[in-house]
């Protein structure tokens, strides 16, 4: 992609203690166009790279030393004690018992990517933070963004699903 991708103008920081992981994240996030991409091995170097660069989007493991996804996302979505409390957060994670699932939505991703992941999956997850960001809501201790419109079983690909 040429200097006029749509993701040309935006940085991302990869938050993964994986630095092979990383280093693949990086070659696709080139390759879809985004010039700017940064790394961190754990939760306390991201929290320490997203003040210093102020990316817009945020790529966090879940399972990390020191500081787990978690535990950085928790601190980044303060809106009383982070600056960067409205960043795009995409969760990378191996787990996907429903439990961790809804951890992830209180926690307040915005998207979720399930390792392994393809290209494809990280290229959809990216367009939906960057071309279809959605408003922020605090209810209680919620501080995230608001929930996508329900999707009909045809827009999954389920075709016409009778709806009782």
């Amino acid at each position: 992609m040429s200097a006029s991708s749509p993701f040309s103008q935006i940085a991302v920081l990869v938050v993964d203690d994986d630095a092979y992981l990383r280093k693949i994240i990086r070659s696709l996030l080139v390759g879809f166009g985004v010039q700017r991409v940064y790394e961190a091995g754990d939760g306390a170097q991201g929290l320490e790279l997203l003040h210093q660069f102020k990316p817009d989007v945020v790529l966090v493991d879940w399972e990390m030393p020191m500081l787990n996804g978690a535990e950085m996302i928790r601190l980044v979505r303060n809106p009383e004690t982070s600056p960067h409390a409205t960043v795009s957060i995409i969760m990378m994670t191996g787990h996907t018992e429903r439990h961790r699932i809804q951890a992830a939505m209180q926690l307040g991703i915005n998207e979720m990517l399930v390792k392994p992941f393809s290209a494809k999956s990280l290229l959809q997850r990216l367009e939906l933070v960057v071309n279809y960001p959605r408003p922020f809501m605090q209810i209680g201790n919620y501080f995230g963004p608001m929930p996508r419109p329900a999707r009909g079983a045809a827009s999954f690909g389920l075709g016409e699903m009778s709806q009782s």
